[in-house]
């Protein structure tokens, strides 16, 4: 790697502070950037540890019913202790390894946006609400292609906090090397209807599946989808699978994650 300086803050306003430096980056769980650093990909003159601030840790259930996580809780940890909502917690048990879910964070990878990451999904199909050091912010609003989110410099996600659905599940066709999602989907039935979130397809990244969604608020059942599917020609297409195999595998995913969802 290089030289660079590193600030380990405990709290969030110390945090703010010390990503005031121009030239600072907010180190989460390191999953992502610290492979970036050793590839010479990002040269930040100074980190700044989030992994010391207590309050961005933990989850608990508001008395709104919605569901509140921490910014800088690991995967492992809402695996555990996200008992209220099940989906999620099987989705964040299933990222990567023991030792990636054990380091990385909810906040990292929403703010990283990778294509490929399990959470966006789960976020996006929630309709959840991202708080950061200075603001809330929709789910709808919060991504935007990839790797890009609606995040400004030195802005921190501090919380997650997602309405719980009635049925809901989360289903992955994982590239069996790194394990991120060659297809992902996050499907969520709540009262007023059903949220359908995409994640490792679409060259833009993770997205609402607004015709199944539609279909399935009206009739919540795998065969309620029949017959449609996404374009493959705004797909990934790589040496994985091609745009189409991947607009393909959504519509399959979907009607995986309604079947288990019941």
């Amino acid at each position: 790697m290089y030289a660079f300086d590193i600030e380990r803050p405990t709290t969030i306003g110390d945090a703010v502070s010390a990503l005031g430096h121009e030239e600072a980056q907010a180190l989460g769980g390191g999953q992502t950037l610290i492979p970036t650093l050793k590839q010479r990909l990002a040269a930040p003159a100074k980190l700044v540890s989030l992994t010391g601030i207590s309050e961005m840790k933990g989850i608990c259930t508001a008395d709104d019913g919605k569901l509140c996580i921490g910014g800088g809780t690991c995967h492992a940890d809402v695996a555990a202790g996200a008992g209220a909502y099940p989906a999620l917690a099987d989705l964040a048990g299933h990222i990567g390894d023991p030792a990636v879910r054990n380091r990385g964070t909810i906040g990292g990878s929403l703010a990283n946006n990778d294509p490929s990451a399990c959470y966006p999904s789960a976020v996006l199909g929630s309709g959840a609400t991202v708080i950061t050091s200075n603001r809330e912010i929709a789910a709808d609003d919060f991504f935007d292609g990839m790797f890009t989110t609606a995040l400004e410099d030195g802005e921190i996600i501090t919380e997650v906090r997602f309405p719980v659905p009635e049925k809901a599940s989360y289903q992955k066709f994982e590239q069996p090397a790194s394990r991120f999602a060659l297809v992902g989907v996050f499907v969520a039935k709540y009262p007023d209807g059903v949220r359908v979130a995409v994640t490792g397809a679409s060259e833009g990244g993770v997205f609402r599946w607004s015709e199944a969604e539609a279909a399935l608020s009206a009739n919540f059942a795998p065969e309620a989808i029949e017959g449609l599917s996404v374009d493959g020609s705004g797909m990934i297409s790589d040496l994985h699978g091609s745009g189409d195999y991947r607009a393909h595998l959504v519509a399959v995913m979907t009607r995986r994650a309604v079947a288990a969802a019941h």
